[in-house]
């Protein structure tokens, strides 16, 4: 039995091309390792994907100098050089990689629409999203200068290269009680810089950093600046900022890793797609599906807790292979 459209004057039902817009099989939005890989097994299932990278081709891995953890580079590789291999691959298979970002989307009907660049529209039966997570900064001059040479947000992906050194970690929070402890088995000594008087991570996180004989809690301490002489060599610091006793600190270090939490890239699709407190995209455990049939979701846009490259790629892998699966009952 057919239901009327019971359309308006000059309305197109959802199943028509709008206007100009560019009908497309499969889009993927976002590059990195979870989009790239996707794009892969898409393209080798002969979904045609077309591609936009995203205002950062490659994704946070190219802010990362030294990868030593992913499977394949036994001699390890630089971040941008193992994004620019994941393209090449996805391009072998006829991937359609362009430059652009998704500014807004329309996930109501049948085929979804997303407009790139607040201009172009792209009609798609299936949509991966992969445009991860945006690590938090304090905000100052010098985490920029020194990007790729002492500043990182990830001990886990940068850790390795802080053996039997000095490191700083910033943040209060279960995350940075983690990273403290995972770099104070690598590193010499851990200053974790906590701006208030206590810790905000949970009471367990808490007491296994106090534990920690090579971890240094600098309570009430808020950063100023770095220096050093292309790379991080120190730290300049404001203890009881705004207090009688304020006064300025300098520690030595080599790295400066910032733990005060990440922020999903996922802000154009918030009224259509079910998220967290933070913002993940929420997926069916097990899949890359949302509450929406035909939007799947990987990487680090909806991982909250591993963040790695390689668990990045293992979820564009499902993203692809379930919107696979999604297309062909379809038209079945």
């Amino acid at each position: 039995m057919f239901k009327s459209l019971n359309l308006k004057e000059n309305e197109k039902p959802q199943n028509e091309p709008q206007g100009d817009a560019e009908r497309v099989k499969c889009l993927i939005i976002g590059s990195g390792p979870a989009g790239y890989t996707a794009a892969i097994y898409a393209a080798r299932a002969n979904l045609n994907p077309v591609m936009y990278e995203g205002l950062q081709p490659g994704g946070q891995l190219t802010t990362t100098t030294e990868v030593e953890n992913y499977p394949g580079y036994p001699e390890g590789v630089t971040g941008p050089v193992m994004m620019e291999d994941f393209k090449k691959q996805a391009e072998r298979f006829g991937t359609d990689i362009r430059y652009g970002y998704a500014t807004k989307v329309d996930f109501s009907g049948n085929i979804h629409k997303v407009w790139i660049d607040g201009k172009k529209l792209i009609e798609a039966e299936a949509v991966i999203l992969a445009t991860g997570a945006t690590a938090k900064y304090l905000g100052i001059e010098d985490e920029q200068k020194y990007a790729g040479g002492g500043v990182s947000a990830c001990a886990t992906c940068d850790g390795f290269f802080y053996r039997g050194k000095d490191v700083a970690v910033v943040g209060g929070g279960d995350t940075a009680a983690e990273e403290a402890i995972y770099l104070a088995g690598l590193a010499n000594k851990v200053y974790l810089i906590v701006r208030r008087d206590v810790l905000r991570a949970s009471r367990v996180m808490a007491d296994r950093v106090k534990k920690v004989p090579n971890i240094e809690i600098l309570w009430k301490h808020q950063t100023k600046g770095l220096f050093g002489d292309g790379v991080v060599e120190g730290a300049t610091l404001v203890k009881n900022k705004g207090e009688a006793d304020e006064e300025e600190v300098k520690i030595k270090i080599d790295g400066f890793f910032l733990a005060i939490g990440h922020k999903p890239n996922s802000d154009f699709v918030a009224d259509f797609l079910d998220t967290d407190e933070v913002g993940y995209v929420k997926t069916i455990p097990g899949t890359s599906k949302t509450n929406i049939p035909g939007v799947f979701a990987c990487g680090d846009l909806m991982d909250s807790i591993y963040r790695q490259a390689v668990t990045a790629a293992g979820s564009g892998c499902k993203a692809a292979m379930d919107t696979e699966r999604y297309l062909s009952e379809k038209h079945s």
